[in-house]
């Protein structure tokens, strides 16, 4: 939470995105993973079935493919015990503490740029953002993500110990955990979900906050274009850099002792050591020039990653896919 190289809100938001992007993958695969126990019976052997068909293994098997299909599943476990294995559910689980802790992460750097008064989730007109202090904006919807991802991502850990403590067949210590931590973790990822689009679609960025922060900071940032700069005109990168230690120090003190503007420019402006790169100050400061090839990572990464990924939901979203992005 210090400042250092600066980047844009588009990028910014790509990153949330990306993120998001896996989880996606994660569920899909997850999804398509999973197998019918198919018609195994009681402790997974097929004995009463075999018992049932007289001996006839092709029958059994006829059995099992055909329900496994009326079930909507393409494939069933080949061997199981009483159950399918509960590893399963902790690959389940796993993906949606996955997508929890992505939506803390997203929800929390919203929490703090709003903090910095730079971005805020959406704000009723009535909305009371404290019961104390009537001023206050709380993010509350982020904090509500934060909260409940919490609980998300602590949730895996009941299927891995089901998992780990079967003793040969399941008993009722399985399945009332079960009823309990899955049905929980759907709701929760379905919860906290709806929330973050509701924040996504509601999102206040306010550029002049931002454009006066980077005033702030930017001076700082740019010492080593400076060093450069005076180092192409001819000058020793030593003695510079020791310059500019000195005229840093001085602006921060100025910011931090006395509560004043970072001076640090004025400072090198009045400096004659720094007359050769004088005139080009203006250009080493401007701030397009510090966020490198973000604009053009934000365009490729939507264009190739995001919307192909969006488009087999395309008819789900109503043909917001474009306006989304």
């Amino acid at each position: 939470f210090r400042p250092a190289q600066l980047t844009t809100v588009g990028k910014r938001c790509c990153l949330w995105i990306q993120d998001l992007c896996m989880d996606l993958q994660n569920l899909e695969r997850a999804r398509d993973d999973l197998r019918f126990r198919g018609v195994k019976g009681t402790t997974g052997t097929q004995a009463s079935f075999l018992q049932l068909f007289e001996g006839d293994h092709s029958k059994v098997e006829e059995l099992d493919r055909l329900v496994t299909a009326k079930a909507g599943f393409k494939r069933a476990y080949m061997v199981t015990g009483q159950t399918y294995s509960r590893k399963v559910d902790i690959e389940v689980l796993s993906v949606l503490a996955s997508l929890g802790a992505s939506i803390h992460k997203i929800c929390t750097d919203i929490r703090l740029l709003a903090n910095l008064k730079e971005i805020e989730e959406p704000f009723e007109k009535d909305q009371i953002g404290s019961s104390a202090m009537p001023y206050k904006r709380n993010p509350m919807r982020s904090e509500r993500c934060c909260s409940l991802a919490r609980h998300l991502m602590t949730l895996v850990l009941d299927p891995l110990q089901t998992a780990s403590v079967q003793w040969f067949e399941r008993t009722l210590d399985d399945s009332a955990n079960r009823r309990v931590c899955l049905a929980e973790a759907f709701l929760t990822a379905d919860i906290i979900l709806s929330t973050l689009q509701n924040i996504s679609e509601g999102l206040v960025v306010y550029p002049k906050v931002i454009e006066r922060r980077i005033r702030q900071e930017l001076p700082f940032m740019a010492t080593e274009n400076i060093i450069m700069a005076m180092v192409k005109a001819g000058g020793n990168r030593q003695d510079c850099h020791e310059k500019i230690r000195v005229l840093s120090q001085q602006a921060a003190a100025v910011v931090k002792q006395e509560g004043g503007d970072n001076d640090f420019i004025a400072r090198v402006r009045a400096d004659p050591y720094f007359s050769p790169i004088h005139k080009q100050l203006e250009s080493l400061l401007d701030p397009s020039s510090f966020t490198g090839r973000a604009p053009q990572q934000v365009a490729k990464f939507l264009k190739e990653e995001v919307r192909p990924a969006l488009i087999p939901y395309q008819s789900k979203m109503g043909g917001k896919i474009e306006l989304a992005l």
